[in-house]
């Protein structure tokens, strides 16, 4: 029985560990870092961490292996998944105004491991992010001078044959990042201002493809005699979506920087749906333009738009394009360099990773130590990978971030502030009420009208009514008497958990019924019919509860309907990713796992705020009747000594 009772002590403080939220400060505006990014920085450095590789090799890459033509279409529906994430993280950044993006919210609402993984994949997605972009930046580089680079290091340095790996090291790409890096070491304000130039000239080279590519269109490259507009199906759609999130993934720069926002409340939301919105516009009419230019089956994934412009005969307006991609390629490094090594501080100060990526440089108050050492990492990946692997392994953590911040978003707007539920009223604001003349508490007198009576009786009938928030409604507790018994906020934490829960299995069924599970029609039908209705009554059980009042910032719409669909739609990209992205996943994961089993949970800041544990004995008392009766002693352990015990009296046995 003792043994029975460490244990379930024992795992019981081992799950409130996992799941231990973080303590915020009273004022969330303090900070170490330096506030001093505009509504309009923040916006550009969303825009130029998402318009980069993503539109001048992403756009080539699955018009010609996924989607055809229909790159369009996938570039619509994932402008449109990345915009209901986006709402969330527009919430959460101007409410908790912290860096660390995902990381940041999903600890202050989910719990402490959950944030620990978001983070870790979070870093994996930067790092991911801008290799991908120097091996773009590179290809590009090398089609102006017709890839003679790339010959020479094939022909004098060195080239294998490995799978997942690139044919040959890039030493532009590395070098690229490296020199990146120094610039990011020199402070916010100078990272903002190369990204305000180089953004800008990206957006001008834009504007010149627009223009000049729909004058060189041709229609027939969407006819039968091409293999049609969808060439691929819907099935190539969706497989283009899930990869073309990696074009989108920048917006949360914006979030990852709140930290050093002036004023998050206003800039955060602003910033992140318009860049968002211009963003989807270009990719959608980018994609429109190459397609038409030339056969997408000739396209070239390296360089697609530049050797487009190569093959219509108009080499002098390919050596623009690929001079713009090189700006708005820069664009991204600096994104990627400057958002990664601020998540790594924001874990770093909670205590989760090395302290060592805590250190602030004095003068320029960036995170000095992690923006080298996460910069050198990300070369020797840009040295040895090849771009289609680093593109699909990106997109995975970008999405499992969305599906936990929607999800975060929905448990902390039904969740109460600390003691605001039930809390009685306090002496001095009873005091400071008014009170009926004959101190009666709420009588009527007689000489009081009508209308002052009915006021009264209203009055006194909502505030007893009214409900906090993660409680059910009133409207429906005569319907479901028995939901009213849970605790504010479980049913709806319930609830999410089989929300997600059942978009799992519907994506399931939906992607792999017919191929790999080989169900018949009858059960495709079934299971899909079940789990939607599971996901439908789930959405039903969260919306039938009291959410928190308006706020008087930036609040998602719809909730929690829009970030239900974010969930969904994350969901399901996520299992159209192929198997080997899902197996290097997990391995990432490991990795992570050991870092925070090993060091995290045990040095996290939390940890530290917690009593210490007392150790849990027991002992047996033989009372004069005969009986025995378990003494549990408590003992602190600092303190052993008779002081330290503190003896509870059990239940009498064995008379």
């Amino acid at each position: 029985m003792v043994s029975r009772l460490l244990s379930r002590h024992s795992l019981a403080r081992f799950c409130q560990k996992l799941t231990r939220v973080k303590t915020l400060e009273e004022n969330l505006m303090e900070t170490a870092l330096n506030r001093c990014l505009s509504t309009f920085d923040l916006t550009m450095l969303g825009i130029g961490g998402m318009v980069g590789s993503g539109l001048y090799v992403l756009t080539g890459t699955v018009a010609k292996n996924v989607s055809g033509p229909a790159v369009i279409v996938s570039f619509l529906f994932a402008g449109f998944a990345s915009l209901l994430a986006a709402f969330c993280y527009a919430e959460f950044g101007s409410r908790v105004p912290k860096t660390g993006s995902a990381y940041m919210f999903t600890y202050v609402s989910v719990g402490e491991f959950w944030a620990f993984l978001i983070g870790w994949n979070i870093i994996l997605e930067y790092m991911i992010g801008g290799a991908a972009v120097a091996r773009a930046w590179s290809g590009y580089l090398d089609a102006i001078f017709s890839h003679r680079i790339r010959n020479f290091t094939e022909t004098h340095v060195a080239s294998w044959d490995v799978p997942f790996l690139a044919p040959n090291p890039d030493f532009l790409a590395a070098g690229i990042l490296l020199l990146a890096t120094a610039f990011i070491t020199c402070g916010a304000r100078v990272s903002s201002w190369l990204n305000h130039l180089f953004a800008a000239v990206s957006l001008g080279i834009i504007l010149f493809i627009l223009v000049f590519g729909f004058i060189l269109a041709d229609p027939a490259n969407y006819g039968a005699a091409q293999g049609g507009f969808a060439p691929f199906g819907l099935s190539g759609i969706m497989a283009g979506t899930a990869t073309c999130f990696f074009a989108f993934v920048g917006f949360d720069v914006i979030a990852a920087s709140s930290e050093e926002a002036r004023d998050p409340q206003r800039s955060i939301p602003i910033a992140t749906g318009i860049s968002l919105g211009l963003v989807t516009v270009v990719y959608t009419l980018v994609s429109a333009v190459l397609t038409l230019m030339v056969p997408w089956h000739t396209l070239d994934p390296d360089s697609a738009l530049a050797d487009a412009f190569y093959r219509r005969g108009y080499s002098w307006a390919g050596f623009i394009v690929a001079v713009g991609s090189i700006c708005a390629m820069n664009t991204v490094l600096l994104s990627n360099l400057f958002s990664l090594p601020r998540v790594a501080y924001a874990m770093a100060e909670d205590g989760l990773l090395f302290r060592v990526f805590s250190r602030l440089n004095p003068v320029t108050k960036v995170p000095v130590i992690g923006i080298v050492v996460f910069g050198v990492l990300m070369a020797v990946l840009a040295l040895v990978f090849d771009l289609e692997s680093l593109v699909q392994f990106l997109s995975i953590g970008t999405l499992l971030a969305y599906t936990f911040v929607a999800a975060s978003i929905i448990v902390l707007r039904y969740r109460g502030s600390r003691g605001e539920a039930e809390a009685p009223a306090s002496p001095a604001a009873t005091a400071g009420s008014p009170q009926p003349p004959d101190g009666g508490g709420g009588g009527l007198k007689e000489y009081e009208s009508f209308s002052d009576k009915l006021q009264l009786v209203e009055r006194e009938r909502s505030t007893k009514e009214k409900r906090g928030p993660g409680q059910l409604r009133s409207a429906f507790e005569p319907y479901l008497p028995f939901l009213a018994d849970f605790a504010p906020g479980e049913l709806v934490t319930v609830a999410v958990v089989a929300m997600v829960t059942c978009s799992v299995c519907l994506s399931c069924v939906l992607i792999f019924g017919a191929s790999y599970l080989q169900l018949p029609h009858w059960a495709f039908i079934l299971f899909a019919t079940l789990f939607a209705a599971g996901f439908l009554l789930s959405l039903l059980l969260i919306w039938i509860h009291e959410q928190q009042e308006k706020l008087s910032t930036f609040q998602v719409p719809l909730v929690p309907l829009i970030p239900a669909l974010s969930i969904l739609v994350n969901v399901f990209l996520m299992l159209k990713l192929s198997l080997m992205t899902w197996l290097r996943f997990f391995i990432w994961l490991a990795i992570g796992f050991l870092i925070y089993f090993g060091y995290g949970i045990w040095h996290s800041k939390e940890n530290l705020r917690e009593p210490k544990p007392r150790d849990v004995s027991a002992r047996y008392v033989v009372l004069p009747s005969g009986g025995l009766v378990e003494t549990v002693q408590t003992v602190q352990p600092e303190s052993r000594g008779a002081a330290g015990i503190v003896e509870a009296t059990g239940e009498e046995a064995g008379r």
